[in-house]
């Protein structure tokens, strides 16, 4: 329990640290300076997300980042054990992203300033016309240059089974005709969610799968598109 109040004690002061740097942010955002604009942002979300998991004792081994195309936006599905699963993605794997993210993260405070400077966005999956919406703006980032991540579980599993992925998760990625890059982690739920949401030390693997190409797919191979993701991420579970 200790640990746990300590954690959101730094959590709470790191925010507001780094308080000077979103001003920063939004300054080169308003004047035009996108490049400086989003590798500060994208440095700053970094550090601090490293931070949040190495503050909570957790010890993390990322593979197959060799596997990321380098030269191109893509988009990470990745599995979704627990809370810690952004902060994982955005401190361990080097190439920048956003999330699609759950619309509640929007009552937070400076956290939705800094997504929404990531260019995340945010799905309100009881909504179907505002989630149809939000899957045309994160195909516009993707795009535009953006990676994206989506958790097409919708919701965590808080333990390693994987549950299903709901409709239409890899539509923007055939939108944008980009690839898709399966993501697999193990363990983010020994953090939090096996504790009682007691913050404890854990080891988490994070393991990055070939990258799936999402243009010249025939409309069977696409159709089947989000079980083939699925197999591969529990593949590695």
């Amino acid at each position: 329990m200790f640990r746990t109040i300590l954690w959101f004690i730094y959590f709470g002061i790191y925010l507001l640290a780094i308080y000077p740097s979103l001003l920063r942010v939004k300054h080169l955002a308003k004047i035009g300076k996108i490049a400086e604009h989003d590798q500060l942002t994208n440095q700053v979300a970094k550090k601090w997300a490293r931070s949040l998991v190495k503050f909570a004792g957790v010890t993390v081994t990322t593979t197959g980042e060799e596997k990321i195309p380098a030269d191109s936006s893509v988009l990470f599905v990745s599995n979704h054990q627990g809370n810690f699963d952004i902060p994982l993605l955005l401190g361990y794997i080097d190439k920048p992203k956003a999330f699609i993210a759950k619309i509640e993260l929007l009552k937070l405070p400076l956290i939705r300033t800094w997504m929404t400077q990531m260019n995340c966005v945010f799905m309100d999956r009881s909504n179907i016309r505002q989630s149809l919406k939000v899957i045309n703006q994160a195909a516009n980032y993707l795009r535009d240059g953006y990676t994206m991540v989506i958790f097409p579980e919708g919701t965590r599993s808080k333990g390693e089974a994987l549950g299903e992925f709901k409709p239409g998760s890899m539509k923007l990625a055939l939108k944008a005709g980009v690839p898709i890059v399966p993501i697999t982690i193990r363990g983010s739920y020994k953090i939090m969610e096996q504790n009682g949401f007691i913050i404890k030390p854990a080891h988490v693997e994070i393991m990055i799968h070939d990258p799936l190409p999402t243009t010249g797919l025939s409309k069977e191979q696409a159709s089947g598109l989000p079980e083939k993701v699925r197999e591969i991420i529990e593949q590695g579970l």
